[in-house]
């Protein structure tokens, strides 16, 4: 891992102190798992997955970002994948799917976000809801990219 890498997991783990996720666990285990996924070429990808959330689920903004030192490509990318609060999703996605960087990490969310173990803490409303989301931003995005 690079010295990026290791500035976007501090970062990640700074913004997301004290925050559980649906399931009641550390958050920060979001973002770890997806920038784990074994498709994420690169540290630039893993440091848009560590910060995804960021800027959508705190006060952390991009500035925020530049100012710790994130290169410009982390910052546009995260903010890319920063749905907007009153936005239409396939709007969102489309948006998502204008960066193959922005793409190659929201695809391992949804891996991440879809996980039989992930989903299995869900209550059975929250996983039919999760499971339809993200089936259309798989379609938008596959779409996309043909």
């Amino acid at each position: 891992m690079t010295p990026l890498y290791w500035a976007a997991l501090e970062l990640a783990r700074h913004w997301h102190t004290g925050q559980v996720d649906k399931a009641g666990r550390p958050y920060i285990l979001h973002p770890i798992a997806v920038s784990a996924d074994p498709l994420l070429p690169d540290d630039t990808h893993r440091a848009v997955a560590l910060l995804h959330d960021v800027i959508e689920d705190t006060d952390c903004t991009g500035d925020d970002l530049r100012a710790a030192g994130m290169p410009d490509l982390v910052v546009e990318n995260v903010k890319l994948l920063t749905k907007p609060a009153n936005g239409d999703y396939n709007d969102y996605i489309q948006g998502v799917a204008s960066s193959r960087v922005a793409t190659a990490v929201k695809r391992a969310d949804i891996r991440h976000n879809t996980h039989p173990d992930r989903l299995g803490h869900l209550d059975s409303s929250n996983r039919e809801r999760l499971m339809l989301k993200y089936a259309k931003a798989r379609k938008i995005l596959d779409s996309w990219a043909a």
